[in-house]
């Protein structure tokens, strides 16, 4: 429709124009001594059009002519630009696809015909760490941060990665830290540095980190719960703390953590250590009065110091409540024991035999049936515990 409306108004102006040439009587003279040219109005106008239309596409044409390097080098830039795009989406594809030697082939290519440098760079770099070849890698690094400004935190993230899938943990907190002074405090990056500083052993730092990320819901609850805890233990298990410092960090743990049975053992083990019976069964107690754990009930008849008689009370309230614990009878021998409550000591080693026969129950009853004179006794509970694996 469009088509028809511009050819009805193309026969339009044509026959307007024809109308008004036909009526036009007028001449234009041009004068030259000893020349003159006169030709019709029309035939001038007519002339100065075809003139100006010939003059346009001449000087069109030229310019086009002159033009033609700069449309040349634009070609070839679009033609290059084409095929470096290609191979940067062919070298993504590789990688993803497990092929990191085509993948860090292609790459290099887009880098050299400028197809996004920096994330070429960091697609080699990956695919360089992926068949082990970490001098290869370190050089894509570098490249990534000198190609392009705005890709420097991606860069930084990357080769953090990277350093952290080879272990070498220091260089990747360096490069975290530096990640951090500009600005970026992504999720990620505190994940990735909490990881740099478990392989460091920075186990204070450890719990910070898990505690920011526990506050941004980065990580599910239990994991996150988890790495405090070992932690936690960790940082118990240090031979350099003294009775000092060791009540002093006790204090600074969070209550709720003080229950968690691992992380109680870990402090009871420490006084122990130190010598200090009395509060290892204090952290015992605390812990086992929010959830019961037999590891912690076995550490209870090993504290050796303070009122026995007061811990085998105990005990034993508990043994109303968890009549069918074979670590809680195990126990109550032991502390038995400790008071040379020899008859009632066996009882309750047998009793825990009766629902568990466990090695160190066997260990605990030789022993015991040594004190009391029964060799035959003892040497049949010794090898009975001679073909239970340890710890069962």
């Amino acid at each position: 429709m469009r088509g028809v409306l511009w050819l009805l108004a193309a026969f339009a102006l044509a026959a307007g124009l024809s109308v008004v040439m036909h009526e036009n009587e007028g001449y234009v003279l041009f004068v030259y001594s000893p020349w003159r040219v006169e030709l019709s109005l029309n035939l001038f106008l007519t002339l100065v059009v075809a003139g100006f239309i010939l003059a346009y596409f001449v000087v069109r044409i030229v310019a086009h002519t002159l033009r033609l390097p700069v449309y040349v080098r634009a070609f070839r830039a679009r033609q290059a630009e084409k095929k470096a795009g290609k191979a940067l989406a062919r070298s993504l594809q590789a990688f993803y696809e497990g092929r990191f030697g085509l993948a860090g082939k292609l790459a290099a290519q887009a880098h050299e015909l400028g197809a996004a440098p920096a994330l070429a760079a960091l697609v080699a770099a990956r695919a360089a760490q992926r068949v082990r070849n970490f001098t290869l890698r370190d050089s894509w690094i570098a490249k990534g941060r000198a190609a392009e400004p705005e890709w420097r935190q991606a860069t930084l993230a990357v080769e953090a990665e990277l350093l952290l899938e080879e272990r070498r943990y220091g260089e990747a907190r360096a490069v975290l830290r530096e990640l951090h002074a500009g600005g970026a405090r992504h999720i990620a990056t505190l994940s990735a540095l909490l990881r740099a500083e478990q392989g460091l052993g920075n186990w204070d730092e450890v719990v910070r980190l898990a505690r920011l990320l526990a506050k941004r819901d980065a990580m599910p609850r239990e994991a996150l719960e988890g790495i405090v805890v070992n932690a936690r233990v960790a940082i118990l298990a240090r031979k350099t703390l003294d009775a000092h410092s060791l009540a002093e960090y006790w204090r600074a743990v969070p209550a709720a953590e003080q229950r968690q049975p691992r992380i109680a053992a870990a402090a009871a083990r420490a006084w122990m250590q130190l010598g200090d019976g009395r509060a290892a069964q204090g952290v015992i107690e605390n812990a086992l009065a929010a959830r019961w754990d037999p590891e912690l009930v076995l550490l209870y008849g090993e504290c050796r110091d303070g009122d026995v008689i007061e811990r085998l009370e105990r005990a034993e309230r508990w043994l109303k409540d968890q009549p069918q614990d074979a670590e809680l009878l195990l126990t109550l021998g032991r502390l038995c024991m400790q008071r040379e409550l020899w008859g009632k000591a066996r009882s309750y080693f047998e009793a825990s035999l009766g629902l568990h026969p466990g090695r160190d129950t066997h260990i605990a009853l030789a022993q015991l049936c040594d004190r009391i004179g029964l060799d035959d006794e003892a040497n049949r509970h010794y090898r009975a515990a001679t073909v239970i694996a340890p710890g069962a």
